[in-house]
């Protein structure tokens, strides 16, 4: 703002040197003008001359100057223009570095939770195991234990005084044999 505020004093203060720099020259074209009239033919140069175009002249200093002043105008439109397009982006940009750091706290704390999730199922399955290893155990135990009473409940039998059948006894026996020794004989 105030670096534009000097280049608007700048621009009139070269606008104004060059325009009375022009005025005096012209002043000085109009003098020798007057002194080449009495010398030349006076009417026949002016008619003349007056359909053509004039040879290329160089604007002069307040064309000059209006020229550079509306590029100005122009230039200052576009810095504007492109300041305005830079806070736009650097707002962007800090609102997708605060997505970005928040994204990156949400995926430490995933990564810590399935680490966590993860060493929860590898104990789990190890207790699993151990447990099956426990039920086989003790189908075992109770397999041996049902032998166990099935052999002394044999041993009793016999004691009594019983006749019992074992599984070889079974194959040779017709099944029609009643066991002997049962109190409903």
């Amino acid at each position: 703002m105030i670096l534009n505020k000097k280049m608007i004093a700048v621009l009139i203060m070269f606008s104004l040197a060059a325009g009375l720099g022009g005025c005096s020259i012209s002043r000085e074209s109009k003098s020798t003008a007057t002194n080449n009239k009495s010398v030349q033919k006076p009417q026949s140069n002016a008619t003349a001359n007056r359909f053509q175009e004039p040879v290329s002249q160089s604007p002069t200093a307040v064309e000059s100057a209006i020229e550079l002043s509306q590029k100005y105008a122009k230039l200052s439109e576009d810095i504007s223009a492109v300041r305005e397009k830079n806070k736009e982006l650097t707002t962007n940009k800090k609102q997708l570095e605060k997505q970005l750091s928040e994204t990156k706290t949400q995926l430490a704390q995933a990564k810590k939770e399935l680490g966590e999730a993860n060493n929860l199922l590898i104990e789990m399955r190890i207790e699993l195991n151990n447990w099956k290893i426990d039920i086989l155990g003790f189908r075992d135990e109770m397999r041996d234990a049902e032998k166990m009473q099935l052999d002394t409940l044999l041993t009793i039998l016999q004691a009594l005084g019983g006749e019992t059948k074992t599984d070889k006894s079974e194959s040779s026996q017709p099944k029609d044999s009643k066991i002997s020794g049962e109190p409903n004989e």
